[in-house]
């Protein structure tokens, strides 16, 4: 693995800006190791591939819906890693339970478009053995839309580029992991 590989900057600060939401978490501590749970179980990880508790405040008027995803940035690809992508969130919900990263605890109405593991859930932490620690981003967005016109079958590329249209605030809280 090249360690000299220079450190991505955060994605969303290469972004336009936009208003911030407070994003917290019972299952993460802001830029601290992410926990078991929330780890890939697979690719020789055992984790608990489960995804973690978020709740948000703050959006703005003419929010109609928010989308949550988590993205590493660090990832030794050209394009980073989406390890979530719940979208359709209804502009009425404001926190996700731990385990919401599955399609049968997702809120009403919320769909998962498929990660870069090909999963249509939430996949955990999975960094190459031996990398340096990964951040992993997750964050909060809150839409002007409550539909971006997608549905489960668009790539993770589409669902964030059509987002970006409709981002009326975001907030983030990472976690760091590494093999």
């Amino acid at each position: 693995m090249n360690l000299d590989r220079p450190v991505s900057p955060d994605p969303y600060s290469q972004l336009p800006r936009v208003a911030t939401l407070e994003v917290s978490s019972t299952s993460l501590v802001n830029d601290a190791q992410l926990p078991e749970e929330n780890v890939f179980n697979g690719w020789g990880f055992s984790g608990g591939n489960g995804s973690p508790q978020l709740s948000w405040s703050g959006a703005p008027a003419g929010t109609k819906g928010f989308a949550v995803t988590c993205f590493d940035p660090d990832a030794p690809t050209p394009s980073g890693f989406w390890h979530w992508l719940l979208v359709g969130i209804p502009a009425e919900v404001t926190t996700l339970e731990a385990g919401a990263g599955t399609s049968e605890n997702a809120p009403r109405g919320a769909f998962h478009v498929a990660n870069d593991f090909g999963g249509k859930r939430y996949d955990g932490a999975a960094p190459p053995a031996g990398d340096r620690d990964h951040r992993y981003l997750f964050a909060v967005h809150a839409l002007d839309t409550d539909d971006l016109g997608l549905d489960n079958t668009a790539s993770a590329a589409v669902t964030a580029f059509t987002m970006g249209a409709h981002t009326l605030a975001r907030g983030v809280i990472s976690a760091t992991y590494s093999a």
